[in-house]
């Protein structure tokens, strides 16, 4: 079938952002590349509290001190001012160790100059000189005759000063606003004509805007509004003689002074955040210290995933080796594109197999894009009670819109229902990585549960596969593999990110595995349900012992390390596992007991299992709830996650009607649920997973941009989905049209009073009489069946060679990649 018209809305929609990306980038962006001039000019607050704001379309990294050590190592920073700017350097000391006090003594000694060191061996000094003019502040800014040419220690790494308000408030004796222009014009002069800078960064703060209703009758008599934006008016010309932010200024006619002016801290100020109408919260004078740091240090970051610092900061361009895969990928797609147009022109057979390619190397190529170059921009994360709860709301009513009944009982956990409990599940995950509401634990604790719901799925489709199939051949495991990992592996050497960061692809394919391992071993004795039983629960308990000390993994890793040049993290790979080690072997019990039931011909769910499913649900509500924070439930999580889970498969098939009906909307995004989880990190979601993409420069266009990049995400998932399927089966050699991720075995559950014959998968297998005399018939059928798995076996070697020399190329790029 030909493109629908959603499908030339979406190509229509992508082409139009690329192309407003690209306009914005050679237009606004000319001046300002790496967004320093927007984080220090321009930004709003996100939340009411004035705890998030947002640089405008820039992502503010929140410096904690660890990062800020890293940055200043052992270096000077310096503080010059008045009581505004001592407020701030207490609040910057207090960043980098927050063992240093955030205020001045109450005492006398306000003053006066300080100087802290922090644990790092980072010197923070403060320097009282309310007018910029004794001997000590002379000597910082114009350093000319205590460095050139001597062994002086080392120039700040950073060096702010600050004044205004004393020239205001003591006029008569300071000279007033005569004395201020000449001081600043005097330093800034300095610090343009000199041959040594005064500091790696040098910021000369805003005269700070004044609440004149909260002033005391001294303050509010001298210091005036006008005045003091006057004073911040001749400063940025001072400072950006040419800057006018015009379309039509294409080059700056006078050389900028290297001294940075962050006007925007004025654009912070809030009048609910004083009491004296001149020193302002805590909390708003430490956002304004992050933003320091933002311009001092994110640039000197190595440019390596996460990209959450996208102010004052360039990306970086690929290595050699992310390079050559970047153009494979780019040559790849464009011959794919011309052969699937070739092959539409002569109506060829195999059109399928290139537009795939095409499509798989175009999502690549857009991801790229979108979250390792500056033609999109990225702005941080914001929790809203009332969208999360309207997205919510609204995704529920979307799905109980899209409501099927189909026309017979289509059995336990069927295809249709398994998707349609991947699709709402990954719509709730993806609005609580929108919202970033991993820090609200009433809302991290359910999400868990989905995650773990994802696994059990995983455990039990598996698990009924290789029950009812009994396929351990490699060419199975081939499938599974390359359907998981595809998307996924090429992200990791495109975006030259950790596999391990995709955690969600690492676990089930890990859990795949182990599935496999427990099934196979003893195969021939899986019908024996005592034995299958012990084998899962031996598993179980071997895998647990081998979690539960530190050396097994970190040995592994070692060795991976070593022979692959793979860096993983054990912490970080043991605590994803461990939240979940025990669901997954649920999943698998809970398929034997299922093939039980069938083969025993078992009745549905009673209203007593239905009654104690409502209370285990209502218990597991109260008690999610009840926990002090997100880490003491993470405790609990691995131990009673089965219990809310297995009480909604209880309830969900409870039924032949609730078995029979599904949501097209969610099951829609089921079938792609595995691709939303993994793009979502780079695109709709940006700065691997940290941020948000914004399509639409603007943080007043966030509604919008989030329309627009859910209808595009949710397109590109769905159409990566079909092409990996479709590659998935071009390397394996399978045309059948399975999906070897989960494949759900449905069981008709049987009720009192219902025909058992009725059900033609209820019926045993039994030759007919009829079909028993035709020997003939069945030579001829082994004779075919011995054809096919000589040619079945032909092609496991194939799928073999082909899967060894992607290992080997992965191998070789591995131990590659650190030389460049």
């Amino acid at each position: 079938t030909g493109p629908l018209w959603h499908d030339h809305l979406a190509l229509l929609t992508i082409a139009l952002s690329i192309l407003l990306g690209l306009l914005r980038v050679f237009l606004f962006d000319r001046l300002d590349p790496t967004h320093c001039d927007a984080l220090l000019t321009r930004g709003s607050w996100l939340d009411d509290a004035h705890r998030n704001w947002q640089p405008e379309g820039c992502m503010l990294h929140s410096y904690k001190a660890a990062d800020a050590s890293r940055c200043l190592a052992s270096r000077r920073v310096v503080f010059v001012g008045d009581s505004v700017t001592r407020t701030l350097y207490f609040q910057f000391v207090h960043i980098v160790d927050p063992k240093l006090p955030t205020a001045p003594p109450q005492d006398d000694r306000k003053h006066t100059d300080f100087s802290l060191a922090a644990d790092s061996n980072v010197t923070l000094d403060f320097i009282w000189d309310p007018f910029l003019n004794t001997s000590s502040t002379l000597a910082l800014i114009n350093p000319r005759d205590h460095y050139v040419g001597s062994s002086s220690p080392q120039l700040p790494a950073l060096l702010v000063v600050g004044s205004g308000l004393w020239y205001l408030r003591y006029a008569d004796t300071s000279g007033g606003l005569p004395a201020w222009e000449a001081m600043v014009n005097e330093h800034i002069t300095a610090i343009s004509a000199g041959p040594v800078k005064p500091a790696d960064t040098t910021v000369f703060l805003p005269v700070e805007d004044v609440v004149a209703s909260k002033l005391s009758p001294e303050r509010y008599n001298t210091m005036r509004s006008p005045d003091i934006d006057a004073m911040n008016s001749d400063l940025y010309h001072r400072i950006r003689p040419s800057y006018t932010g015009s379309l039509l200024q294409f080059s700056e006619t006078t050389e900028v002074a290297p001294v940075s002016f962050p006007l925007v801290f004025n654009q912070m100020l809030d009048d609910s955040q004083t009491e004296d109408g001149l020193h302002f919260s805590d909390s708003m004078i430490k956002t304004q210290a992050n933003i320091l740091l933002n311009l001092r240090c994110n640039n000197e970051w190595p440019k390596i995933p996460p990209m959450d610092k996208t102010c004052c900061r360039g990306y970086p361009w690929p290595s050699a080796m992310q390079f050559i895969v970047l153009i494979v990928i780019a040559v790849w797609t464009s011959i794919s594109v011309r052969l699937w147009l070739q092959s539409l022109c002569k109506g060829g057979t195999n059109s399928k197999d290139h537009l795939a390619l095409a499509v798989f190397g175009a999502t690549v190529c857009i991801i790229y894009l979108a979250d390792r170059t500056g033609l999109w921009l990225k702005e941080q994360k914001e929790f809203s009670s009332l969208a999360f709860a309207c997205l919510v709301l609204s995704s529920i009513c979307i799905g109980l819109l899209t409501l099927h009944r189909g026309d017979k009982d289509l059995g336990f956990l069927n295809r249709d229902q398994s998707d349609e409990w991947k699709g709402w599940m990954q719509i709730a995950i993806l609005i609580y990585h929108y919202f970033g509401a991993s820090k609200i634990s009433g809302i991290y604790n359910p999400i868990r549960v989905l995650v773990a719901a994802y696994l059990f799925m995983t455990g039990y489709g598996h698990t009924t596969f290789y029950l009812k199939k009994a396929d351990f051949s490699f060419l199975r495991i081939a499938q599974v593999m390359v359907r998981l990992n595809l998307l996924t592996l090429a992200l990791v050497y495109s975006m030259n990110t950790d596999y391990l960061s995709y955690y969600f692809t690492p676990l089930v394919s890990m859990w795949f595995m182990v599935i496999y391992a427990t099934m196979a071993i003893g195969s021939q004795l899986n019908h024996n349900t005592p034995f299958l039983v012990c084998k899962i629960l031996s598993s179980m308990a071997m895998f647990a012992i081998f979690m539960l000390q530190n050396w097994p993994l970190e040995s592994l890793f070692t060795v991976l390390k070593q022979l692959c040049n793979i860096d993983w993290s054990v912490r970080e790979w043991t605590f994803r596992v461990t939240l979940d080690q025990y669901i997954v072997y649920w999943g698998m019990l809970t398929a034997v007991a299922v093939a039980k039931i069938r083969e025993y011909h078992l009745s549905r769910p009673s209203a007593i299992a239905c009654g104690c499913s409502v209370l285990i649900l209502l218990w597991f509500t109260g008690f999610e709830l009840a926990q002090a924070s997100k880490f003491t439930y993470n405790s609990w999580h691995p131990y009673i996650s089965f219990l809310p889970i297995t009480a909604f498969v209880v309830l969900r098939n409870a039924t032949p009607i609730l078995r029979s009906s599904s949501s097209r909307a969610f099951a829609f995004i089921g079938k792609c649920s595995l691709e939303t989880f993994i793009i979502q990190f780079h695109f709709w979601l940006a700065g691997d997973t940290k941020g948000v993409l914004l399509v639409i420069p603007g943080t007043r266009w966030r509604a919008l941009n989030f329309v627009l990049t859910s209808f595009v995400f949710i397109y590109v998932s769905h159409q990566a989905a079909w092409a990996s399927g479709e590659i998935t089966s071009l390397i394996c050699n399978q045309r059948e049209k399975t999906l070897p991720t989960i494949n759900l075995r449905s069981v008709r559950l049987v009720g009192p009073g219902e025909d058992r014959s009725s059900s033609r998968e209820d019926r045993p297998e039994t030759e007919t009489p009829a079909h028993s005399q035709h020997w003939l018939k069945n030579l001829t059928r082994a004779r075919y069946q011995s054809t096919i798995i000589g040619a079945w076996d032909c092609s496991q070697v194939e799928v073999k060679v082909r899967i060894g020399l992607a290992a080997m190329f992965m191998w070789i790029a591995n131990m590659l990649w650190a030389n460049y």
